[in-house]
């Protein structure tokens, strides 16, 4: 995956997330768990996609 991807996808993600919190009225908790789940599900796909998320599947913890 080219790092121009990763930043139109990253951008576009970002803008979205705005124009929710902007413009759609709901309750500032609700926001602040779609704005959670938002950057969870952001930096999971960051880390697979960089190949980071398979190498901690790896590892053993004695």
């Amino acid at each position: 995956m080219s790092l121009i991807t990763v930043l139109i996808v990253l951008v576009v993600v970002g803008v979205i997330l705005w124009l929710v919190n902007s413009y759609i009225p709901m309750d500032g908790k609700i926001k602040n768990i779609l704005n959670v789940v938002v950057v969870i599900a952001v930096v999971l796909w960051l880390l697979q996609a960089f190949g980071l998320l398979d190498s901690l599947k790896g590892m053993h913890i004695n």
